[in-house]
């Protein structure tokens, strides 16, 4: 991987966090977009330094289609091209649905949806033979395992049915399509000990949270050259939750 640009949006923290790393580790070269934690996300980036891998942070709020659009812009132009997108950015509104306020249905949709098709969209402009777009979904697409979610699950339902459309159109281009599911993983949105943790921990089969890692290894193996021939996969990591 190491002539591979890659880009993490919402790459500051958490799962985002864990995937710039990890496709640093691998040699990539990686561009992580963040909002509204820039001391985050310099934090990652020096990390990624120190271990002698190559990243830069690039502010852009993923519910800003100019934003995204420039962010994935600029790493064309740093970098010359784009290999490899993973769409991670993402956030949760919690509620009935008749309860959610227009307004932030509107931001999640933004943010969750229509940022992640921009993003795809300019990525393609720079993508070339052998590229790779992976999106982050939930796995609640499959099991909503508790209430007050359908506004989230309908987003991340979206985006399964945008990769499923994008492997049709991006298989003559040999760009592969593919969405990873994390179930329940500690993380800033769904922390380990968390509201929903009590509830949630039993009914998975392996007994614990998932870790950003965890989600990251699925990414960098849909990212390799070992997944060329892994185009409209949905890849639960979720230690079982879902089985």
């Amino acid at each position: 991987m190491g002539n591979k640009i890659a880009i993490v949006t919402g790459g500051s923290r958490s799962i985002g966090a864990a995937i710039a790393k990890r496709l640093a580790a691998d040699g990539a070269t990686v561009a992580i977009t963040y909002n509204a934690s820039p001391e985050k996300a310099q934090q990652v980036v020096a990390e990624i330094e120190a271990k002698g891998g190559r990243a830069i942070a690039l502010q852009a709020d993923a519910g800003n289609p100019d934003a995204v659009r420039a962010a994935v812009a600029q790493v064309a132009r740093q970098f010359g091209k784009v290999d490899i997108l993973v769409n991670n950015a993402g956030i949760s509104v919690l509620g009935n649905a008749q309860d959610i306020a227009f307004e932030d249905f509107q931001r999640i949709l933004a943010v969750n949806v229509t940022g992640v098709f921009v993003a795809t969209q300019e990525a393609l402009k720079h993508m070339g033979q052998g590229g790779r777009i992976i999106h982050i979904g939930s796995s609640m697409v499959q099991y909503a395992a508790f209430p007050t979610a359908s506004a989230y699950t309908l987003t991340k339902g979206a985006v399964t049915g945008f990769t499923r459309g994008l492997v049709r159109d991006l298989g003559p281009r040999g760009i592969t399509v593919n969405t990873v599911h994390p179930g329940p993983t500690d993380s800033d949105m769904n922390p380990a000990d968390g509201a929903v943790a009590d509830f949630v921990k039993p009914g998975i089969a392996l007994g614990r949270y998932g870790q950003g890692s965890d989600i990251a290894a699925a990414v960098a193996y849909l990212a390799s050259d070992d997944a060329a021939f892994v185009s409209g996969a949905e890849l639960m990591v979720d230690g079982g939750f879902t089985a």
